[in-house]
């Protein structure tokens, strides 16, 4: 039995291009329960993009329900996809790259394997998974479910939920965190290019961190 209920309303675009200036290692510093498993990584390097999750649960061998989504996806969707436990086989492949390539997805986490890595590099098409797998899906018609609250990478995942995905990992938002996610976060970065400038002056990283102040603090307090 298939349940499939209705895209959800998109990410606007001033949201997703703030949140697009903002790297998924600088969010670490100071958010902890928005990461998917790091286990779930990026097939193509070097990429980073923001999208609107739809969500997939593909339990087994059956991945008629994907076929379907890339089908009546969007330009800016980015698709989740709860494999339900299932860790032999490979949901997403060439065809299913060059489907969600040609309908504009933005990219794509599986929790489980994918194929045709080859491939889904040469169309550079932005992916995160749990690593290859030569097995694949079928179109069995069993069951699955589409745009329902799901699980990927120990994340609980809603549809419309703002997806952030670079070769550190994949963040998932609600729509009214991205605005002061991304504000801290760039405050961050910015001073992250002061820091750097001043190593590069010959400034040294315990002193401008204060982590020297720590370690000589404790050594005096043990000695």
């Amino acid at each position: 039995m298939y349940t499939v209920n209705e895209n959800p309303p998109q990410i606007a675009e001033d949201k997703a291009a703030l949140l697009a200036r903002c790297e998924t290692a600088t969010i670490g510093h100071f958010l902890h329960d928005v990461f998917l498993d790091r286990a779930i990584g990026a097939v193509l390097p070097g990429k980073r993009v923001v999208g609107t999750a739809v969500t997939l649960r593909l339990a087994g061998a059956d991945s008629a329900l994907l076929h379907y989504a890339v089908s009546i996806a969007r330009p800016g969707d980015f698709l989740i996809i709860d494999r339900a436990g299932d860790d032999k086989h490979a949901c997403w492949g060439g065809v299913v790259t060059h489907a969600a390539k040609k309908a504009g997805v933005v990219g794509a986490a599986i929790d489980g394997p994918a194929t045709d890595f080859e491939e889904i590099r040469a169309q550079e098409m932005p992916m995160w998974c749990r690593g290859p797998a030569p097995i694949t899906t079928k179109l069995l018609g069993l069951a699955g479910a589409m745009n329902v609250p799901v699980s990927c990478g120990g994340q609980s995942v809603e549809p419309g939920d703002a997806v952030l995905a670079d070769e550190s990992g994949v963040i998932v938002l609600k729509p009214d965190q991205i605005d002061w996610v991304a504000e801290k976060a760039l405050g961050m970065q910015e001073r992250e290019i002061s820091l750097l400038a001043k190593i590069q002056s010959g400034e040294k990283l315990a002193d401008l961190s204060g982590a020297r102040r720590i370690v000589e603090d404790n050594l005096a307090s043990t000695g």
